[in-house]
């Protein structure tokens, strides 16, 4: 066998070990290990008093790469991202959002669900992680849905399906995972997620006002608010715009100039501001080491993702399996946009089987040298033409495309990790009605992608300013 049939094999070794329910960090540092003892071995004709050097050499490999790509600067936003709204929670900004959206938007049809969408957009701009505000939002808002009637398989699915905002809309742990391992700019990358976010909560916002004129029975809309009353319910609501505006103005000064500080210096300030706000409103040690208990445990699953899943990528680039897809994708004798919506439908395929950082994690170093490689095609004289722009911002607009897709894979079935999350909180509802509840937002996210794709500059609008 040569390098790139050992490649195909071991990958296939790990897909199938994903399939069966082996952990993503696990199965991908497995699996990267045996490649580079295969691939080392067989460079030696595979000769058996060899194999014991093979084996060395592989495990001193892979030993090298948890902390010479981990000890980045960049990954350091995680943890602080996660940890703001985690506070954010304790601090009561998640129920005071929730209580202005309600009284803004609960006179429309399904408003309580239209509320729930636009909170938990809010709230992913302060929390990085989709997983918290799908649990978050199940404790606060599936309660005032069954109260008012709603089917429990729809609050349900509202609750899975807004919480996947947070994966896009800033500040996003994926997208900061995206942005190192295609080596792009986490600020751009982070701006770049603002209108694609508002604009995906816009979508579901109008189908469940769809939904529930077409089945009045679904979502009955929630009144009685006076306008003294709404606004008076925007005070408590603000200080999590607050948080985001000192996130945007150190990612990307407003005013011209340098930025004020890092991103990651951001999310830090950011993180502060909102232990502030919580402390006044009343946290308790115990909160607070809640808190900080449930931001290790999501940050540690995350960086052993990345560790593991970095194994893997070692042994792809021994392999050469990156650069032979490159070359397979430009041989094909078809539309670059074809190929990209090709590509983006074996996205959705494969997060059927696989959580969300996990697939981009093992597929990006593949897939992301081959559409690139599409170069004056039509992938990137979209961007071309749009801004006269290429390279970077194609790049940004491709990683907006694929983390889109890393949000539909958190509520596909079997995997959908944000289903079993709102399941969890709420044991009265059974994973299997939350599965139904979020199968009409399949329908949102695919025009939403479809407008993504259609009209580049609603991703790179915001960007271009910079």
């Amino acid at each position: 066998m040569d390098s790139i049939e050992i490649g195909l094999v071991v990958s296939g070794l790990l897909v199938l070990a994903v399939i069966l329910g082996m952990r993503v960090a696990f199965a991908a540092a497995m699996a990267g290990l045996l490649g580079l003892i295969w691939i080392f071995w067989s460079k030696k004709g595979y000769d058996p008093s060899e194999l014991g050097w093979a084996l060395g050499v592989a495990v001193k490999t892979a030993g090298q790469v948890p902390h010479s790509k981990v000890a980045s600067q960049a990954l350091s936003l995680i943890p602080t991202f996660i940890l703001i709204g985690y506070l954010a929670y304790y601090a009561g900004l998640t129920r005071a959002l929730f209580e202005a959206a309600k009284r803004w938007f609960g006179w429309l049809p399904g408003g309580l669900a239209v509320s729930t969408v636009f909170a938990t957009a809010g709230f992913a701009a302060v929390s990085g992680a989709s997983v918290a505000t799908a649990a978050v939002f199940a404790r606060i808002a599936i309660p005032e849905m069954l109260k008012i009637g709603y089917d429990k398989r729809f609050a349900a699915g509202v609750v899975a399906a807004g919480g996947t905002l947070a994966s896009l809309i800033p500040p996003s742990a994926i997208l900061v995972i995206y942005a190192i391992i295609v080596e792009q700019n986490v600020g751009m990358l982070l701006l770049a997620g603002f209108i694609p976010g508002a604009f995906s909560a816009l979508i579901y916002a109008l189908l469940i006002v769809g939904i529930a004129v077409a089945f009045k029975s679904v979502g009955p809309p929630v009144g009685g608010y006076s306008w003294k009353q709404r606004f008076a319910a925007l005070p408590p609501a603000l200080p999590i715009f607050f948080v985001i505006v000192i996130i945007v103005f150190f990612v990307y000064n407003p005013f011209g100039g340098d930025a004020w500080g890092t991103p990651t210096e951001g999310g830090a300030l950011g993180a502060f501001v909102v232990f502030l706000m919580a402390l006044k409103h009343g946290m308790r040690w115990q909160q607070f080491r809640d808190a900080l208990l449930e931001t290790a445990k999501l940050a540690v699953m995350i960086f052993a993702i990345i560790w593991g899943v970095l194994i893997y990528v070692r042994f792809l680039g021994f392999a050469d399996l990156p650069g032979a897809f490159s070359d397979w994708i430009t041989s094909l004798d078809q539309s670059p946009m074809l190929t990209l919506v090709l590509i983006l439908l074996a996205y959705a395929v494969l997060g059927m089987f696989m959580d969300a950082i996990g697939m981009l994690l093992l597929t990006l170093p593949v897939v992301y040298p081959a559409v690139m490689a599409l170069n004056g095609g039509e992938f990137v004289s979209a961007a071309d033409s749009a801004f006269g722009m290429s390279g970077p911002m194609c790049a940004i607009w491709f990683g907006i495309l694929v983390v889109k897709m890393a949000e539909f894979c958190l509520i596909t079935p079997p995997i959908g990790l944000n289903c079993f999350v709102v399941a969890g909180v709420r044991p009265d509802i059974s994973v299997q009605d939350v599965f139904r509840g979020v199968m009409p937002f399949f329908v949102a996210d695919a025009l939403t992608i479809a407008g993504l794709i259609a009209f580049p500059q609603i991703v790179l609008w915001l960007p271009s300013l910079a």
